[in-house]
């Protein structure tokens, strides 16, 4: 489990970018992080990762205090970020020289991924291109098996068959030990992978639900016309319709259209909450 409690962190002469926040994420689930760029989506990635440290508060990562960064915690958590800069070796060099650093990184997996990605060991990081680079990486974290794989802006830089191959392979890779989180603001990229959605605007856990209850609480609907304004939570103009977000009245698990939700929640967010004010649920 990753608990964050009551950090408030800032940059140093800027103001704060978190205050009192709170996040809990449980092993077992995929989770989206989503928020517009400048949210803080990356500064709250390194502080789970022991990367930064938080003014006030705690992150602990499986029961480990995260700011330690103790060799227990670093070989069951991996990081990729959406900025790298890697050395110009081969692949299969810096496989050899990172992979003893976690106990469970299985090479077969890893070649396994490599073929899923049409990647040879053989190629060197320098000759490689930024989606090429960033596919390795995800094929070398997800070999690494460890628990806590935190991946950000993943699909930057591939195109549209490796973005399938991405939900693909990153589905298959879920168990019920490891915790996935990955933080987007392409949203549309997640679509039929993730679990959970946390979104952050402005320093600010503005939503926490699972897709099982959005999907219970709200429909995504894409042409108004007729329905009651009170059961309209959000609506937006779409090709020349009114499309929106609506109470699912029907109580039908409806198909969740992750752009609309997003941009309701930013919008919105108070009003589109209330709709799960009955569940119990933290941020």
């Amino acid at each position: 489990m990753i608990k964050l409690s009551d950090i408030n962190f800032r940059y140093k002469k800027k103001k704060p970018l978190f205050e009192n926040l709170n996040l809990t994420l449980q092993p077992g689930f995929i989770y989206g992080l989503l928020g517009k760029n400048g949210a803080g989506k990356s500064s709250l990635l390194k502080l789970i990762s022991g990367l930064l440290y938080a003014d006030r508060g705690n992150s602990s990562v499986f029961g480990l205090d995260a700011s330690a960064r103790k060799p227990e915690m670093l070989q069951d958590i991996y990081l990729i970020p959406e900025e790298f800069n890697l050395p110009p070796i081969s692949l299969s060099s810096f496989v050899k020289v990172h992979a003893v650093f976690y106990p469970k990184f299985s090479q077969n997996q890893f070649n396994a991924y490599m073929a899923e990605f049409e990647l040879s060991d053989d190629a060197k990081l320098s000759t490689l291109s930024y989606g090429q680079k960033k596919k390795f990486l995800i094929a070398f974290g997800l070999a690494t098996n460890a628990r806590v794989l935190i991946l950000d802006e993943p699909t930057n830089g591939l195109d549209i068959p490796s973005k399938s191959q991405f939900r693909k392979i990153m589905a298959a890779a879920l168990d019920e030990d490891k915790i996935i989180i990955i933080s987007t603001h392409q949203v549309r990229d997640l679509e039929n992978l993730i679990d959970n959605i946390v979104v952050l605007e402005k320093g600010t856990i503005v939503f926490n639900q699972s897709i099982a209850d959005i999907s219970e609480r709200l429909a995504f609907e894409y042409n108004l016309v007729g329905i009651p304004e009170g059961e309209i939570l959000y609506a937006e103009e779409l090709h020349g319709r009114k499309a929106g977000i609506v109470k699912n009245i029907a109580g039908v698990d409806s198909r969740v259209d992750l752009e609309l939700l997003f941009n309701g929640i930013v919008k919105n967010a108070t009003t589109i909450n209330e709709s799960f004010t009955s569940m119990k649920y933290e941020y």
